[in-house]
């Protein structure tokens, strides 16, 4: 008697255990080498072998989250050790330090404009070796940070010495050879608006490796984010440093004693309700407060009702001064998009009809915007509280989208095994569900959206669902995006009466402003079970190839909606070449002579054959009917009007309507 082949189980619970533990990469990949080793059969090696791949993958993504949390975490220390900072020079030296530590960098560095000589020295450096660089002056213009103060905009390049794209100048080139650097990202340190409305440069903040290095744009977003504490910061130091010299000199002023006191103190008062408005923001954030905990706190602070709409004009909060939840702001989308864009280019608060707006930006990406409803102007501590909430929402904004990409990267892998092999183990599919948290048995809806900006659709797709009400999960998949959107959301429809189509037209809608480019969007659903999902994605799948032949790109529906077109259209190649060939006779000998056979061709048909029917509706005798009908004879042949020719001119004389044809 034979003993029993070896299990794949002990080593599928290993790499559970060692997934738990956060094992190194090689040995995860050492399990699937054990049960080779020990002879377990090939096809539960096979099991083992993709368990180690999806592990992997995992592993990969949740190493990738953790570093992500470091750097918001440095991020959030990096706020609370500026706002207790008060000497200027401790401010420097820790902005440039921590963009150090944040980036990894070999170095960072800051620079400032000197406003006496007409050009910009290096303030503080961290990591350098060079002393000529760290004495380095430059002119206004010159190199990578000349093109950062003149444009207020971030700019990277892998190797400096080698990009063109900036000023390079001999005293330049030295001190970068000196130091030895290569890549370098520089950001502008933006404070107040200027005459031409974008914001005031006091300064740009570097961070430089000595290899080359490609900074990715959630790098270029967090350097940013820094740079604006960064600038609020220095501003703070700036206004104490002028208000302890305010006060030396008001000191040596004994006529107007009393009333420089007096100024002094209500100044200090200003600025010690700002230092704590600034703390209590910051301390929202690091113990996990949400958009809606910085609403109500800033409501408070300003005793006026505030909300905080996405960037397409969606509210994510709306509180009273109370803390109670009030109404979303009744402001119309366009308002609130140029009234954005305003505030994001003056990088300052705008007072527009009675309310006060100011964008959320990382970088140059509009996050959000808050909407302060005041009618009276705010005095500058008070818009400068304004303007710190927005800061502090970003910061929230960007850990959020941080985490919703990582956990829908995660579940995507999920929706494409789905969707590619939903019979090879759908138990184990809906398993992998519940582990990620996404009942698979639960019905949804199932969109196939596709547009010319391929490139930017997925991420358009993460923002429609994380960015309102709208729950699921979405997956780029045959060059599509997929998204699962669960049936129990009202903005997807269910329970207001919407059908599936209408939530793939206000999905097309949504994607397209996102993307600002045309989305076709294909629905099909509800559906729940691996095998009903693959099968609601195949028929979505031929709704899509429908539109696309029906010419409807930018537009949403389902399969119902398309008729018996859409079943026919859904593997449709050559819809032209079909109506050309069903119907090019008469189409050309109408063309030629001016005559009107397709469309007696089409009342004929319409009419079920009957002459007389025909004839009054083409407003014409008899005699002129059957003279056409003998013509449309003698062009398509004795058989034009057998059953199955019968139907395929009728397939083609609707093709040819839909498309756009005369009837003749």
């Amino acid at each position: 008697m034979s003993e029993p082949s070896p299990s794949a189980a002990p080593h599928l619970r290993r790499l559970l255990g060692l997934l738990a533990d956060d094992a190194p990469a090689e040995v995860l990949g050492a399990v699937s080498s054990a049960a080779r080793a020990a002879g377990v059969p090939a096809a539960d090696l096979a099991e083992v072998e993709g368990a180690v791949a999806t592990a992997l993958r995992i592993r990969g993504a949740l190493r990738q989250h953790r570093r992500r949390e470091l750097q918001l975490t440095a991020l959030f220390d990096t706020a609370g050790d500026l706002a207790a900072s008060r000497d200027l020079d401790e401010v420097l030296k820790a902005i440039v330090r921590r963009a150090r530590m944040l980036l990894g960098t070999d170095t960072a560095y800051l620079t400032l404009p000197d406003e006496e000589a007409g050009d910009t020295y290096m303030r503080v450096t961290d990591g350098s070796v060079s002393v000529l660089f760290q004495r380095l002056r430059l002119e206004l213009g010159e190199g990578l940070g000349g093109l950062v103060a003149q444009t207020a905009s971030p700019y990277a390049t892998p190797d400096y010495r080698t990009d063109e794209r900036f000023r390079h100048t001999e005293n330049i080139n030295a001190g970068v050879l000196a130091e030895g650097l290569v890549a370098i990202l520089g950001v502008p340190l933006l404070l107040g608006s200027s005459r031409g409305g974008t914001g005031k440069v006091i300064g740009v903040l570097f961070a430089a490796d000595r290899s080359p290095r490609v900074f990715s744009p959630d790098e270029v977003a967090l350097l940013c984010s820094l740079a604006a504490h960064a600038a609020i910061a220095i501003d703070t130091a700036r206004a104490l440093a002028d208000t302890g010299a305010a006060l030396a000199e008001l000191a040596q002023a004994n006529a107007e004693l009393a009333e420089a006191n007096a100024a002094v103190r209500e100044h200090s008062a200003a600025m010690r309700r700002a230092e704590e408005a600034h703390d209590r923001l910051t301390d929202l954030v690091l113990r996990g407060g949400d958009v809606t905990d910085v609403a109500t706190a800033v409501a408070g602070l300003l005793d006026s009702p505030l909300t905080i709409h996405d960037p397409g004009g969606r509210p994510l909060a709306a509180v009273r001064p109370d803390g109670t939840a009030g109404a979303a702001d009744s402001a119309d989308a366009g308002w609130l998009a140029e009234t954005a864009e305003e505030s994001r280019a003056g990088g300052r608060a705008v007072h527009r009809d009675g309310r006060w707006i100011c964008a959320v930006l990382a970088g140059q990406e509009l996050l959000a915007s808050l909407v302060l409803h005041q009618r009276r102007r705010l005095d500058d501590s008070d818009r400068r509280l304004f303007e710190r909430a927005a800061v502090v929402t970003g910061l929230l904004l960007l850990l959020r989208r941080t985490v919703a990409e990582t956990e829908n990267r995660i579940r995507g892998e999920l929706i494409s095994d789905l969707l590619s092999d939903a019979e090879r183990d759908p138990a184990g599919l809906a398993e992998r569900g519940r582990r990620l948290g996404i009942d698979l048995d639960r019905p949804r809806l199932l969109l196939v959206a596709e547009s010319d900006a391929r490139d930017r659709l997925g991420a358009a797709a993460l923002r429609y669902l994380f960015g309102g009400d709208i729950h699921g999960v979405s997956a780029e998949h045959a060059g599509t995006v997929v998204l699962l959107v669960d049936c129990a959301d009202e903005a997807a429809g269910a329970g207001s009466g919407r059908s599936p189509g209408e939530v793939a037209r206000a999905a097309a809608a949504q994607l397209g402003h996102l993307v600002q480019a045309p989305v076709t969007v294909a629905v099909a659903g509800p559906a729940g079970g691996p095998r009903e999902l693959a099968a609601a994605y195949a028929e979505a799948a031929r709704c899509l190839r429908a539109m696309r032949v029906l010419g409807r790109t930018g537009e949403g529906a389902c399969v119902d909606e398309l008729g018996f077109l859409g079943v026919v259209l859904g593997n449709a190649q050559d819809v032209d070449g079909f109506v050309s060939a069903t119907l090019g006779p008469l189409l050309r000998y109408d063309e030629r002579r001016g005559t009107h056979l397709v469309r007696t061709l089409g009342a004929y048909f319409g009419a079920g054959g009957s002459l007389i029917r025909a004839k009054d509706e083409l407003h014409v005798h008899v005699n002129t009917v059957v003279q056409r009908l003998d013509r449309i004879q003698v062009l398509l042949g004795r058989d034009w009007n057998e059953p199955g020719r019968a139907l395929e001119l009728q397939l083609a004389l609707r093709l040819h309507l839909l498309s756009g044809g005369r009837e003749g």
